[in-house]
């Protein structure tokens, strides 16, 4: 099995939090304390070590005790963007992913993710959880941001963001990856949804 302790986790909090008002998203509070914060302390339990992307506030960031990095890609790029922050600045073999608006995800997601990654011989594993439509579907959808990533993809994601590359999707498709549902009996089917707004924050909190 991997070593924990060669795993960092990341913490993706680099957003603009556009439909959020442009609030930055990972200092809103969740059941009283931020939620990039509730994401260090779920995550920082299935890793070695925990850094954060951030944009904004980098001291209000480095006051929950991790390193904070910001974006190496320029006007607030997306989620590959941190990826790239967090593969250039990982000192293990290993990095996990994470959004800062997914409160509830699982405390077993690290090891699930690890476990598929190595048993597969994949480059990278991927999260897949329920969702529902509007219209009442639920099927299984790829969480690409919930991800396990050799550190030696960084050569990959830096010639595919250079070439203007911005999507997950675009970019893992070129690797072998590692899919892990997370459907299984005593999964709760809620863990990976994420707050974009206010109200859903909220929706969340009262779950």
């Amino acid at each position: 099995m991997i070593d924990t302790n060669n795993i960092t986790g990341l913490i993706l909090a680099g957003g603009r939090g556009s439909r959020m008002g442009g609030v930055d998203k990972g200092l809103q509070n969740f059941n009283g304390i931020p939620l990039a914060l509730n994401t260090l302390m779920r995550l920082q339990m299935q890793v070695g070590q925990v850094m954060v992307n951030a944009n904004r506030n980098l001291a209000a960031y480095e006051s929950f005790g991790a390193q904070v990095w910001p974006d190496v890609l320029d006007d607030y790029a997306g989620p590959l963007a941190g990826f790239l922050t967090g593969l250039e600045r990982c000192e293990t073999t290993f990095l996990a992913t994470a959004p800062c608006d997914s409160p509830l995800f699982p405390t077993d997601l690290v090891a699930r993710l690890a476990h598929a990654l190595e048993e597969q011989d994949a480059d990278l594993a991927m999260a897949c959880a329920p969702e529902t439509d509007e219209h009442g579907h639920t099927e299984l959808r790829t969480q690409p941001v919930f991800c396990l990533l050799r550190v030696d993809l960084l050569d990959s994601l830096v010639a595919f963001t250079q070439a203007g590359g911005r999507k997950i999707d675009a970019w893992t498709a070129q690797h072998k990856v590692a899919l892990v549902n997370f459907d299984q009996p005593g999964d709760d089917p809620r863990a990976f949804a994420n707050a974009n707004t206010l109200q859903e924050l909220q929706a969340l909190e009262n779950r």
